[in-house]
């Protein structure tokens, strides 16, 4: 063979002795290639071998080593491993030297070299995870569509059982439309008309502009000066509201507000919807109620000014329902007359403040301070209340009240008819008194008024049987919840007119009701 190689170098390389044997199976020599002498090494590279015998390629493993060889090489290599121990050890270097393995009648050359073969390394398959998000979405969708259909599923059972709730209604071609096993039963007076709802809708109610065009030349701006007492000494504060023209006479123009808005003031100023001003005084106010009533004399405003105003319309707050829409319009802030749009939440709403309890009518357009004294419209400008933001829950958004005009009328009609006086004309009662606030009512189970604690010599309630002690509450009709109450109520009558006086007395370990009568004089400071 041409790589076959010399006998006596690589067998003395080897450690073959040339005389042990003739037998073909031990000759080595024939069968060592020519270029091995140079590479003694082990080999340290691993190669995958491919046997091309007609017998399937197994591997064996033999000092340490794994080799791939056909049964037959297998069967060599046993009859080469029993031989003695020399020869094997020779045959393992030489094998192991130059990836060689038994086979045949000999060691035997194959195109491979003879190395450990590990194991590859096994691959860990990746998973692959649902995001966490989208399995919520899948499982959300999922029960939605559950749900649906037990729903839709309940539904189809319930009207089958029950025909009669199956709803109905008509399209406007005038078909019936729904299930068949509803509508066959339903009755035609049981059919609502789609039709006939959207003609009830009045669609122009939406637009409010010719509403608060036509009542903006009744409504006026107030604005208040009021003189404050405190620790640091006196000094003047500034207040605004709303008023609406009540009435006018041959002499003056007559305002309706709320008591808060001018009580106490030291002057009044009234803004026109022509942006004339003029100075106005108290006519009269009642506390309890919150109404006041201010007068503006004829001869302080222009013939221009008089042409623009116009009296308000006043409508019935008790025909009023609840959902109709509102329009209220005031000098919000005091910025000026502005308008909020709204609807009747309720009627009747009884709401108390600092111990006095009114009925009025709650709605959800803005209250704002400011508004206070100006108008509640229904949608044929019709004042049907009286904005009060002195009731307003702050706490709670939509919520303003407003007095209803029904209630009020009487009222104001009475403040009205009050004369405007001059300071030395003017009623005076002759007592000292001390405000009996509802926490102090509470407390010790007297009446809300005006407690009376001393007389000016001469006056004409001790005339008249007011006694000290007794408490005042009413003064004509007109109810006295304070001092200011009091004072405002007595002032507003001429001196010399008789009024009826209302109190409560201590009689018997309780206080009974006593209306006196009490012929005012004139304050005798003014004189």
């Amino acid at each position: 063979m041409d790589d076959n190689m010399n006998y006596n170098n690589d067998l003395n390389n080897s450690g073959f002795d040339s005389t042990d044997t003739g037998d073909t199976a031990n000759n080595y020599d024939n069968y060592r290639p020519a270029d091995t002498a140079e590479t003694t090494a082990e080999p340290t590279t691993e190669t995958t071998v491919e046997i091309t015998s007609a017998n399937t390629a197994e591997t064996v493993t033999w000092q340490g080593s794994t080799y791939s060889g056909t049964p037959a090489q297998d069967s060599a290599y046993s009859t080469y491993h029993t031989a003695d121990t020399a020869q094997n050890d020779a045959y393992a270097r030489y094998a192991a030297g130059y990836g060689y393995i038994p086979g045949g009648n000999g060691p035997v050359q194959q195109p491979y070299t003879a190395s450990v073969i590990p194991d590859a390394p096994k691959k860990e398959k990746k998973q692959h995870r649902m995001p966490t998000f989208l399995k919520v979405i899948l499982a959300a969708a999922l029960f939605g569509l559950v749900a649906a259909g037990i729903f839709m599923l309940t539904n189809e059972l319930y009207y089958r059982i029950n025909p009669s709730a199956s709803p109905a209604y008509e399209t406007s071609s005038g078909t019936k439309s729904g299930h068949a096993s509803r509508t066959s039963k339903t009755s035609d007076a049981n059919v609502v008309a789609s039709t006939a709802l959207i003609t009830d809708i009045n669609t122009s109610a939406t637009d409010v502009s010719p509403v608060v065009e036509n009542a903006m030349p009744s409504i006026v701006s107030i604005d208040c000066t009021f003189l404050n007492t405190s620790f640091f000494g006196t000094y003047e504060s500034a207040g605004a509201g709303s008023g609406i023209l009540l009435k006018k006479t041959d002499s003056e123009l007559l305002i309706a507000t709320n008591n808060h808005v001018v009580a106490n003031s030291t002057s009044i100023n009234v803004t026109f919807c022509d942006g004339a001003t003029a100075s106005a005084v108290i006519k009269g106010t009642d506390a309890s109620a919150d109404l006041a009533v201010i007068s503006v004399k004829l001869e302080d405003l222009t013939a221009d000014t008089l042409s623009a105003i116009k009296i308000a319309t006043l409508g019935d707050s008790e025909s009023i329902k609840v959902g109709q829409m509102v329009v209220a319009i005031g000098n919000s802030m005091g910025y000026g007359q502005s308008t909020t749009v709204g609807y009747v939440s309720a009627k009747d709403r009884d709401v108390t403040i600092e111990g006095t309890t009114m009925t009025l009518l709650q709605t959800d357009a803005a209250i704002n301070p400011g508004n206070s004294g100006g108008a509640l419209l229904n949608l044929n400008g019709e004042v049907i209340g009286i904005n009060s933001a002195k009731y307003s829950d702050e706490s709670v958004e939509g919520m303003g009240f407003a007095i209803p005009i029904s209630r009020a009328v009487a009222i104001l009609d009475e403040l009205a008819a009050r004369e405007t006086l001059a300071e030395n004309e003017k009623g005076y009662l002759g007592v000292y008194i001390k405000d009996v606030t509802a926490e102090m009512a509470a407390s010790y189970n007297i009446p809300v008024g005006a407690y009376v604690s001393d007389f000016v010599e001469g006056s004409p309630a001790q005339d008249g049987g007011i006694q000290v002690g007794d408490i005042i509450t009413a003064v004509n009709g007109i109810s006295i919840t304070t001092s200011t109450d009091l004072k405002n109520a007595v002032t507003s009558y001429r001196a010399g007119t008789t009024v009826k006086i209302t109190h409560y007395r201590l009689i018997d370990g309780s206080y009974t009701e006593l209306n006196s009568d009490v012929t005012l004089i004139a304050n005798p400071t003014t004189e």
